[in-house]
C-alpha cells in the first residue's frame, strides 16, 4: 500500500490536534492532511447537525473547527475612550444621618497602586490588597472611628470632565456586612446602564468597603481607608473605565 493510502486509512481516526500536528511534518502529510473530508469527520463528531448540510456553512469545516473546536481565549480589551483624568469621584459616609467622611477624589487617586497600606493591618486583609484582582484604593485622612451600633451609609457618584455630566454608582447603600477576618465592612449597588446597553447587561454591582484596624476593640471601627472595585464584571483598569463609560450619564 501507498504511503499516501496509508495516511488516507490513518487520519479519519485522529483528533483534531493530532491531524494539524500532522500538517507540520511534510508538505506531503499537509496536502493530504488540509482534505475537507477529515475536518468533516471531525466535525461531525462535535456538530453531527451541521453535517447534514451539503456544504459547511463557513468557507471549509477546516475553518470551522479551528475557530469553535474550543473555548476561545479571552480577547484583549481594546484602549477605552475614558480615562481617569476625564473623572472625579464624589463619595459621601454616613452615621445615622450625621456625615462622617466627604470628599471629592481625582480618578488618578483612585487607581490601583498608587497607595501604600499602613504597617500593621492584618495578613490576610494586605493580602486580598496585593491580590491580582483590581481595587482602587483610597486613604482616610484623618482616620475615623465608626460605633457598631450605628448604622453606616455611603453613597458614590462619579463625574466626567470631558462631558461635565455624572453618573451613579452607589446610592446611599448601607455596610450591612463586616467581614472580620479581613477587616472590611462592606456595601454594594447595582449600576444603572444608558440605554440600549441596559436591555442586555443587568446584575452588576459597584461594591465598596471600609478598610479598619484591629486595635482590640470590638465596638468600633477604626478605618484608615476606603476599596471599591467593580470585580463582578471588571478585573483591569481598562475593563474599569469601559464599564465606567457605560453607565448612564445625566
Amino acid at each position: 500500500m501507498a504511503s499516501e493510502e496509508i495516511l488516507k486509512a490513518v487520519f479519519p481516526f485522529l483528533e483534531g490536534t493530532e491531524l494539524a500536528t500532522c500538517m507540520i511534518v511534510c508538505k506531503q502529510w499537509r496536502d493530504i492532511a488540509r482534505d475537507d473530508y477529515f475536518w468533516k469527520c471531525l466535525c461531525s463528531k462535535k456538530w453531527p447537525s451541521i453535517c447534514k448540510r451539503t456544504s459547511p456553512p463557513t468557507v471549509t469545516y477546516y475553518n470551522l473547527f479551528q475557530n469553535f473546536h474550543k473555548r476561545q481565549y479571552r480577547r484583549t480589551v481594546l484602549p477605552p475612550k475614558l480615562s481617569f483624568s476625564d473623572l472625579e469621584f464624589y463619595i459621601d459616609i454616613w452615621t445615622e444621618e450625621k456625615i462622617i467622611f466627604s470628599d471629592v477624589v481625582p480618578g488618578p487617586v483612585l487607581q490601583k497602586g498608587i497607595w501604600i497600606p499602613p504597617p500593621g493591618i492584618c495578613d490576610v486583609l494586605r493580602f486580598h490588597l496585593e491580590g491580582p484582582e483590581y481595587k482602587m484604593t483610597l486613604p482616610v485622612e484623618p482616620r475615623f472611628t465608626i460605633p457598631l451600633c450605628q448604622t453606616v451609609s455611603v453613597s458614590v457618584l462619579v463625574g466626567r470632565k470631558d462631558t461635565n455630566k455624572a453618573a451613579c454608582i452607589i446610592k446611599k447603600s448601607l455596610f450591612d456586612y463586616i467581614d472580620r477576618t479581613a477587616y472590611r465592612a462592606l456595601a454594594f449597588d447595582y449600576l444603572d446602564f444608558s440605554s440600549p446597553i441596559s436591555l442586555f447587561v443587568s446584575g452588576v454591582r459597584a461594591w465598596i468597603s471600609l478598610l479598619f484596624m484591629d486595635h482590640g476593640n470590638e465596638g468600633a471601627l477604626d478605618v484608615f481607608g476606603i476599596e471599591m472595585d467593580f470585580c463582578d464584571a471588571a478585573n483591569s483598569e481598562h475593563e474599569v473605565l469601559w464599564l465606567l463609560d457605560m453607565l448612564e450619564w445625566k
